[in-house]
């Protein structure tokens, strides 16, 4: 019970520790995008923790597996280095005896992986492009920075040169509307106007963009006449919220409607996402036998060959998605034989290592 729970202490560790910096760097990443997109004004600055948030089941699914396969090969290299190994071989511990060491955190870190990949991500890429879709679907004053020409979709670019004290009303608007291509109307609207701010219908949900004391020009591009016409009130219709309903695409799709869809799409996302607990087993026996290093050569001696033996079942493992979603692998082989084939390969090299020993 010692040795399980110093074992099964130094692999969570060493996988805490590489899942920490593997998330650190992609989430990262992910927020400087969505931080350029918030300075562009494309989405408001408020909405960062909540996308950040919904995007973490998404980064877990695919670093915990591959944490836990180093974090086995680098505690276990670490043992071999201090020569940790040799006394538990002398105390009777086998290659299989560790394995099964292995496989109570292997079953811990599945249930995670299942969880996120079966539930959470799913729910949390829903989440994510319903509110990025509602930001694309209105004109919201929140993402405005005064002082910058800014694009709302719709052929809309909007100018303000500051906002009141309360950050409801806009003062100083210049808003420019171009003509569809292929519409009727060629017209390029130019609407200035010395303030103005947002309001929603309660009926129907549609949203207005109401401007006071103003002017709009409507010009066609070549010609050198103008219309113009002066207010004192004038409402833009921004447009309708979307429904979240209107999302139906198979990664949102939750993973009892993936079971009960025919699509050959469908059943590929499903067992993708069944798929990956089913993966940490097979790194796990994949680590095990990886790990044993000579103390001379370091115990990064096979990081880089078991790196590249990942990223080759990941690579696999996709291939097979796409080709059952186009139809070119049929759904009943689907991506078993990736899982199949990497299985044997890690009881090929488990049943190596036995034979030679653990020395």
């Amino acid at each position: 019970m010692i040795l399980f729970r110093y074992l099964t202490r130094e692999v969570l560790l060493t996988m805490s520790a590489v899942a920490g910096i593997l998330l650190l760097v992609i989430m990262g990443s992910r927020f400087i995008r969505y931080f350029s997109d918030a300075a562009e004004g494309d989405i408001p600055v408020t909405i960062l923790g909540s996308l950040m948030v919904f995007h973490l089941p998404g980064f877990m699914e695919l670093i915990l597996p591959l944490s836990f396969f180093l974090g086995i090969l680098l505690a276990y290299g670490q043992l071999y280095m201090n020569s940790e190994i040799t006394v538990m071989v002398a105390c009777g511990m086998s290659p299989t005896r560790l394995l099964r060491v292995t496989l109570l955190p292997a079953s811990v870190v599945a249930v995670l992986v299942g969880l996120c990949s079966l539930w959470l991500t799913p729910a949390g890429a829903l989440q994510t492009e319903a509110v990025l879709e509602e930001q694309r679907s209105r004109l919201d004053v929140s993402v405005l920075a005064p002082g910058r020409f800014q694009d709302f979709g719709g052929g809309r670019t909007a100018y303000i040169s500051s906002f009141s004290s309360d950050g409801t009303e806009m003062q100083e608007v210049l808003v420019h509307e171009q003509a569809a291509s292929g519409a009727d109307v060629t017209h390029d609207y130019v609407t200035r106007a010395g303030s103005g701010y947002q309001e929603t219908s309660m009926e129907t949900g549609s949203r207005f963009l109401v401007l006071k004391d103003g002017e709009r020009y409507g010009i066609t591009p070549g010609k050198q006449a103008a219309e113009r016409l002066t207010f004192e009130r004038y409402t833009l219709r921004l447009g309708l919220s979307r429904n979240r309903q209107e999302l139906d695409s198979l990664e949102y799709a939750s993973t009892n409607a993936l079971w009960n869809d025919t699509d050959p799409r469908a059943k590929a996302q499903f067992q993708w996402r069944v798929g990956l607990p089913l993966m940490v087993f097979i790194l796990a026996l994949l680590a095990q036998p990886l790990s044993r290093v000579n103390p001379r050569q370091g115990r990064f001696a096979k990081l880089l060959p078991a790196v590249f033996l990942y990223v080759a079942y990941l690579s696999l493992l996709l291939a097979a998605v796409d080709a059952i979603g186009s139809g070119a692998l049929p759904v009943a082989i689907g991506v078993w034989p990736v899982h199949i084939l990497f299985l044997g390969l890690g009881g090929l090299l488990l049943w190596r290592s036995q034979r030679k020993g653990m020395r």
